[in-house]
């Protein structure tokens, strides 16, 4: 694996379903994030977007193919190898996913639940600077009901990026938003990214933000159609 990689994927094939039922969901998927990269994966509902998302995500067994992510192979890799792989992941999605009956700031602590040897005090610190950071200062106690879409989402993105990981993966992070707040959800976290080294994947079929990344991949029927560098 190149040590500028953060992630390798090829030749990735996935089927859903058993029997006369089962159908091929991803096709021959090849897939290279390099570190530090903001790489847009996009195309059509049931293109196959969230199923690359939760293989590389360790959400869900490779079937077929390679995926090495952080210098280790996905395939065969135990529970235990897993779960220890998703602690170093930050995982953002459509649906903010926020507690309704806890604060923004209790919120992103529990982004650190999976963090061993973290004291609550630490973790409080942890949530409120990175509030601060996605410019939420001001809204450290508020709750989810008190909150904006936008803010909510920001909420989230402290939460996915207050345990340092080395790679976020965002599913539709801006589909629920007007086209201010998705510009301003994706600049903080290219902004995040830029500032810590943090690697990201966003899967969307928002056009608005495409402008943003380092890197477009287009999906269609399971198959990636079309590379774009632009970093």
């Amino acid at each position: 694996m190149d040590s500028k990689n953060i992630l390798e994927a090829s030749g990735l094939n996935h089927w859903f379903g058993t029997g006369d039922a089962r159908k091929q969901a991803l096709f021959d998927v090849n897939l290279t994030l390099r570190r530090g990269s903001f790489t847009v994966l996009m195309g059509p509902s049931g293109s196959g977007k969230t199923t690359v998302l939760t293989l590389v995500g360790c959400l869900r067994a490779v079937q077929d193919g390679q995926v090495t992510l952080l210098e280790q192979q996905l395939n065969g890799a135990s529970e235990a190898e897993l779960v220890a792989l998703r602690r170093r992941l930050g995982f953002i999605f459509q649906a903010h996913n926020l507690h309704e009956s806890l604060t923004a700031t209790q919120n992103v602590v529990m982004g650190l639940q999976m963090h061993r040897g973290v004291s609550d005090a630490q973790a409080q610190h942890a949530a409120v600077h990175a509030l601060g950071l996605v410019g939420l200062s001001d809204r450290v106690v508020y709750m989810p009901g008190n909150l904006s879409g936008g803010q909510k989402q920001r909420v989230a993105v402290a939460r996915a990026l207050v345990g340092n990981p080395a790679l976020v993966l965002a599913d539709e992070p801006t589909a629920a938003l007007d086209k201010d707040s998705a510009a301003e959800v994706v600049d903080l976290l290219k902004r995040m990214g830029a500032a810590r080294g943090t690697t990201t994947l966003l899967v969307t079929h928002d056009n608005r933000i495409l402008d943003r990344a380092d890197r477009i991949l287009t999906l269609e029927d399971g198959r990636i159609v079309r590379i774009e560098d632009r970093g």
